[in-house]
């Protein structure tokens, strides 16, 4: 039986580093230099963001390529990277690399942003905070679940996977302490992609999962 599953919540704050690309080879210079926590912000850190509109792309670069450089080919391939099929924020930046790289080799002009939006490279710190809840069945998340924070949902599915083995999320890193009891849900948990929605829809999609599996185990027994 593992430990209590702790409920933590987090807030991820934005450092400036002083790096800015204007050019699209200034905008590669400066990824291929820049510090991990930077790759990791441009790409999660819109997530904890604050926003009234649904952004047009997941992550900074390709926002910046559209809406800076007015590139929209380039912002395509960039939107459409997942970080997830990524092993750790050095293949992520190399991937990022290469799609800037290949589109630099195209041969057209290379496009300038004006002064005023230039890309402005900042570097993620987390917070930690704890919310002193502990689960100790894994049922509990049913309830659980649908009161989490943003931040919380973020803290446990998504940056925990800079964290724990194999790079899984808490929830499914936690299920494996049971055996393979839970294998089913851990599966159904691990078929879930966050990327590509916003952290409420990922809550919401946590909380099907969770409810559905300990419904149909509650009408077997």
């Amino acid at each position: 039986m593992p430990e209590p599953f702790s409920v933590r919540g987090c807030a991820l704050l934005a450092i400036a580093t002083g790096k800015r690309a204007q050019t699209l080879r200034e905008l590669r210079d400066n990824i291929a230099t820049a510090h991990p926590a930077c790759i990791y912000y441009h790409f999660w850190g819109d997530m904890l963001r604050p926003s009234f509109d649904e952004p047009e792309f997941a992550n900074d670069f390709a926002s910046w390529a559209r809406h800076g450089l007015h590139d929209h080919r380039l912002a395509e391939r960039l939107g459409v990277i997942d970080p997830l099929d990524s092993a750790d924020m050095e293949s992520l930046r190399q991937e990022v690399i290469d799609v800037v790289e290949e589109r630099l080799d195209e041969g057209e002009l290379v496009p300038w942003s004006r002064a005023d939006q230039q890309f402005h490279f900042l570097r993620s710190q987390i917070v930690i905070f704890d919310l002193n809840t502990h689960v100790r069945e894994p049922g509990e998340f049913t309830d659980i679940i649908p009161e989490m924070s943003a931040g919380s949902i973020f803290y446990h599915f998504i940056d925990a996977r800079r964290r724990t083995k194999y790079n899984l999320d808490d929830f499914r890193a936690w299920l494996w302490g049971f055996g393979d009891q839970y294998k089913t849900l851990i599966d159904e948990i691990g078929a879930l992609d966050p990327y590509f929605s916003n952290l409420a829809e990922l809550r919401g999609s946590l909380t099907r999962v969770f409810r559905d599996h300990f419904s149909g185990v509650r009408s077997r027994t």
